[in-house]
């Protein structure tokens, strides 16, 4: 490429940062317009969450691999044309993907090249004023309050794993964590009122709140946990550990939740996400206005928050339908 190596940061050539993504062909890192670690380093120090990382490198990394098969070796040779076979390839060729997928696919692809343009190796993006395909939104599943009472009290006994699995369920759901924010959380995340501080998406604080419930299954797994740790590691810091002392992962939480789900004898398809879904449609049912809604879950948008008035409103005409005498379904009384 030239000239256009001297033109980006010299973090882009001295970034010694990698993913292992095991799929593709590393070389397109170098051989096909280069840079690509420079633009992954970029995104973590925007704190840009390890998810996003690994996805945005997989779909930039098929995009280079489709370039380069096509003859494209440099950013300047990159038309809007490239852009929309590269959309065809994911739409039909490559795994038929979802309007959903296509559009990561699509913002990774526009970021990457904006990153190039910003630095001087392209000038204009060809892909800045591609639309991207309409996501259809779809209503997330939420838990009945049966069902949730029923998950809440499924880890039954008194040893480690039983009481630290129902302080993450009703941590979860009283304080409306992602995952992520759960097994992040810290000693030092709790603060002297009973409540969290939570670190969201983009390293963004907010407060979280618990209730009784929660903050009694705290309390009884933080003594349960001390002990515990002095066995194991004496310097780890976060609250939810494993067995061994180690940190929870994502993963491993998704796993509880689906084995208690299991054993509670919920039919309902859940995952940890679907307790943050049922805090936040049970609160709106129960007349919390939209904006503290959205601020408890740590939206940047309101506009993010609103499809769960469409779960509220969907459960009102529920009730409306199973109650009213005259709710409209034809019939006289």
């Amino acid at each position: 490429m030239g000239s256009n190596e001297d033109a980006l940061p010299k973090l882009a050539r001295t970034s010694g940062h990698r993913f292992d993504t095991r799929e593709g062909d590393p070389t397109v890192r170098t051989d096909v317009f280069g840079h690509l670690d420079a633009f992954i380093e970029e995104l973590k120090l925007r704190a840009r969450s390890p998810h996003t990382l690994r996805a945005y490198e997989h779909d930039l990394v098929d995009f280079l691999e489709l370039m380069r098969h096509r003859g494209v070796v440099e950013p300047r040779q990159l038309t809007l044309l490239h852009i929309r076979h590269f959309v065809q390839h994911r739409r039909e060729g490559a795994g038929h993907d979802s309007e959903r997928s296509l559009a990561r696919r699509l913002a990774a692809v526009r970021g990457f090249l904006r990153f190039l343009e910003n630095n001087g190796a392209l000038e204009g993006n060809p892909a800045a004023g591609l639309r991207l395909p309409r996501r259809r939104r779809t209503l997330p599943k939420v838990l009945s309050g049966a069902d949730l009472g029923q998950l809440l009290g499924a880890p039954a006994g008194d040893e480690f794993l039983a009481v630290r699995d129902r302080a993450i369920l009703e941590v979860l759901y009283s304080a409306g964590l992602r995952v992520s924010e759960l097994t992040g959380l810290r000693l030092t995340s709790l603060q002297t009122d009973g409540t969290l501080l939570v670190l969201g998406k983009r390293r963004k604080e907010r407060i979280g709140l618990l209730g009784g419930p929660a903050r009694l299954a705290l309390d009884r797994y933080l003594a349960l946990r001390g002990a515990s740790l002095a066995k194991a590691r004496p310097g780890s810091d976060f609250i939810f550990l494993n067995r061994r002392g180690g940190p929870l992962t994502t993963r491993s939480v998704h796993r509880l939740v689906v084995r208690h789900l299991a054993a509670a004898g919920v039919t309902a398809t859940a995952s940890p996400h679907t307790l943050r879904h049922s805090f936040a449609t049970h609160l709106l049912e129960r007349g919390a206005d939209l904006r503290t809604v959205q601020e408890l879950l740590g939206h940047e948008q309101v506009t993010t928050t609103q499809i769960y008035t469409h779960l509220s409103a969907r459960r009102l005409r529920e009730v409306y339908d199973g109650a009213h005498p005259r709710a409209g379904k034809g019939k006289q009384p």
